[in-house]
């Protein structure tokens, strides 16, 4: 491995294969890094500075091999964005044992294996960026949209964003949340997002550019952590 490959940063995406996280992976490349892309099925790409690895992020096997491939094919870890994530959204009554346990694997076990394996190794380095990608509906509940299940672990993703940037501070470890209103991730499922718009009080839905460059102002600003970004046209200020 060339000293040059290694000298270019490098971030992993979790639930990279479509939609926001390919995005962020897409905006990331542009600004100069290399990506590691993952997800259950993500195609293989042949660019220098991408790497897809397949796989369930829930499972600990998946972040063994994310993280070992990473620093084989690259050298580092300087960001990792926890953009993988299932939501569910029901009267809460309404949830089955399945439901609970498809979305705590994903949201919660699959953000634990592979963020404690990347802390791991950014410390190890003297310091990267961690970025838990959330919902505004965590603290905006709205009762047209009962979401319990995604409250209590992408509300989780928050509160421990807060957490481990306390415990890192002090070896170069950032790590930050960002806080989405409705994001027009498959543009071509119109009728999903009808009436949607109303919940922002700017008057659109996102779109994946919105959480692109909130993500990448995160990672450009080294005084910032313990925060959480709201990329929301307003939801969570109020209507």
């Amino acid at each position: 491995m060339s000293s040059g490959r290694r000298s270019q940063k490098v971030a992993i995406i979790t639930g990279a294969s479509r939609g926001i996280g390919a995005g962020v992976a897409t905006g990331f490349r542009r600004a100069g890094y290399a990506v590691t892309a993952t997800s259950r099925s993500i195609d293989v790409s042949d660019a220098s500075d991408m790497l897809a690895v397949a796989g369930d992020i829930a499972r600990p096997e998946t972040a063994d091999r994310v993280i070992e491939q990473t620093l084989e094919r690259f050298g580092r870890i300087d960001t990792l964005v926890n953009n993988a994530g299932v939501y569910i959204g029901k009267p809460f009554t309404a949830y089955t044992s399945e439901d609970f346990a498809a979305i705590t694997a994903v949201n919660l076990a699959g953000f634990f294996h592979i963020t404690q394996r990347a802390i791991t190794q950014m410390v190890s380095q003297g310091g990267g960026h961690v970025v838990n990608i959330s919902t505004t509906l965590v603290e905006h509940a709205n009762s047209g949209r009962p979401s319990a299940l995604a409250a209590l672990t992408k509300g989780g993703l928050v509160a421990v964003a807060r957490s481990l940037a306390i415990e890192y501070a002090s070896r170069g470890v950032r790590v930050n949340a960002v806080s989405l209103g409705v994001i027009e991730a498959a543009p071509d499922a119109g009728e999903s997002y009808a009436g949607m718009s109303s919940l922002h009080p700017l008057g659109r839905l996102g779109a994946i550019g919105d959480v692109v460059d909130g993500i990448l102002y995160l990672e450009r600003a080294p005084f910032v952590t313990g925060e959480t970004l709201h990329i929301d046209g307003g939801q969570s200020a109020g209507h």
